[in-house]
């Protein structure tokens, strides 16, 4: 069993290794510590408590509790990690046509958003923890992480705040807006609409459970290694519980869409995969303040096999062949060699 994180979790640089003192599966967000300091990870599976849609599960628990005595600096050393792509849940040509279909339901007037996914599995050569250091080597982000237990292991690429709560202060930063170039996201009509909606529906997420609602940054672009991301903010004043908290606004909005319930069930149905930790959430939870991070640029393995998942948010004007190849440029920190030589 074993936890890494990168510093920025915890005020610090580099990687910390956790001491776990539990792990717990549970199987419900009611039963979700009161007190105490853990790290936390959500499944999209959650999703069927919080909006009632089945989505698809697996045979991954719901939700894993690690209970902590602490973090020790490292000095870790990187082992090589090689990968050879198996398969993806959708071809090429699918994940276009799941493209066009969310755009007849956006027609129709059913979504004003959703977020469309693909599932990239490859066989592993060379240790777990290997690959995600060189991920995080190559993309350093604040919420970085590497979980493995005796069944499964998770790879957290994520630069995504989904809630942090600090006091009776609760904010989120949805991100929306994907490029290689900063001028190119400022000057996206299509990037800035969508990023509007997920801020909107965070700005009604929040309403749910706290007061004094506002939004604090609006279409801001900010630079990593491989690409640019626009996020926007969100804040307000909760005396709520991180239970509370998150039945009000789990599964996260810019994974999801407008509306959240129906853009939930209609994605489901277009995806032939479970999402699993994907698109779900994780992070530290010291007492009752926590900071709890989307769990984008993911990967989950068993053993050898390991999937990376990445997804792409679906608008009007969203065209089919730019959608797939900002899910191919997602996949680069992960991966460098795996591209579509056509794209």
């Amino acid at each position: 069993m074993k936890l890494l994180v990168a510093g920025s979790w915890i005020g610090g640089k580099g990687i910390y290794k956790a001491n776990i003192s539990k792990l717990s599966f549970l199987d419900d967000l009611e039963k979700l510590p009161t007190e105490g300091f853990y790290f936390l990870l959500v499944s999209y599976q959650v999703a069927r408590q919080t909006t009632g849609v089945w989505v698809k599960t697996s045979s991954l628990p719901p939700i894993a509790v690690l209970h902590l005595d602490g973090f020790q600096s490292v000095d870790v050393k990187e082992n090589q990690a090689d990968l050879i792509f198996l398969e993806s849940s959708m071809s090429d040509q699918e994940f276009m046509k799941g493209v066009n279909l969310l755009k007849g339901f956006i027609e129709k007037g059913t979504l004003y958003q959703a977020n469309l996914s693909n599932k990239f599995t490859f066989e592993l050569t060379g240790k777990p923890s290997g690959l995600f250091l060189e991920f995080y080597k190559r993309q350093p982000v604040d919420y970085a992480f590497f979980f493995e237990c005796e069944k499964f292991y998770v790879i957290s690429g994520s630069m995504e705040l989904f809630l942090e709560k600090k006091g009776n202060k609760l904010i989120s930063k949805p991100i929306k807006g994907t490029s290689l170039s900063a001028q190119d996201l400022k000057r996206s009509e299509k990037d800035r609409a969508e990023n509007l909606m997920i801020t909107d529906m965070v700005r009604n997420d929040l309403g749910r459970i706290g007061s004094h609602v506002e939004v604090k940054e609006l279409f801001k672009i900010k630079k990593y290694k491989t690409l640019y991301q626009m996020y926007s903010a969100v804040e307000c004043k909760t005396s709520a519980s991180l239970k509370e908290i998150l039945l009000a606004t789990f599964p996260p909005a810019s994974i999801t869409g407008a509306p959240k319930i129906k853009a939930v069930e209609i994605i489901d149905k277009i995806e032939p995969h479970s999402r699993d930790f994907y698109c779900g959430c994780a992070g530290l939870v010291m007492g009752n303040d926590f900071t709890l991070s989307v769990l984008i640029r993911a990967a989950i393995g068993k053993k050898n096999k390991v999937s990376y998942y990445a997804g792409c948010g679906i608008v009007w004007d969203s065209e089919p062949y730019k959608e797939l190849r900002e899910l191919y440029l997602k996949i680069k920190a992960f991966n460098p060699e795996f591209s579509n030589p056509s794209i």
